[in-house]
């Protein structure tokens, strides 16, 4: 599968999880929302992870006309470890844990439009499917090493 697929694919698991949230957060056990934002987390911190070690320093170096959108979303990715690194530790009935929810979504959600709409299709360009396939092929290997901590993000540079 090429690199681009893959991450498309972690951007539709993730959105899914912000669906079911929205729509039983209201009624949800704190156990439930609790198991619910945990595999967030976990599903972020990966992508996250994977786009930061394999395919940001690869597309910055085959595509360096992207370097600007590249800084600028390992900057969403640092903001996400917050929110995230905070939620990990926040008791599911705070009162602020559903208002972080969403403005981790919110966050989420401008970041994966701006990449699939805007940048995917120039990185397609650039780097070839034979490429991406190749991306693939690493970031596939290199999910097995993702930390559980999202903070451990804040230190990777792309």
């Amino acid at each position: 599968m090429d690199g681009i697929v893959m991450l498309r694919e972690d951007h539709k698991t993730v959105e899914d999880l912000f669906k079911k949230f929205e729509k039983t957060h209201k009624d949800a056990t704190p156990k439930a929302k609790r198991a619910l934002v945990d595999n967030m987390i976990k599903e972020l911190t990966t992508h996250a992870f994977i786009e930061e070690t394999i395919f940001y320093p690869a597309v910055r170096e085959e595509a360096p006309d992207t370097t600007e959108h590249v800084l600028e979303s390992v900057e969403e990715h640092h903001v996400v470890a917050w929110l995230l690194s905070e939620l990990r530790d926040l008791d599911p009935g705070d009162e602020t844990f559903d208002a972080k929810v969403t403005v981790l979504i919110e966050n989420v959600r401008h970041h994966v439009e701006e990449e699939e709409k805007e940048w995917f299709p120039e990185v397609r360009k650039n780097l070839g499917r034979n490429r991406l396939v190749e991306l693939g092929e690493q970031m596939t290997a290199a999910r097995s090493k993702a930390p559980a901590d999202p903070l451990a993000l804040t230190s990777a540079k792309a």
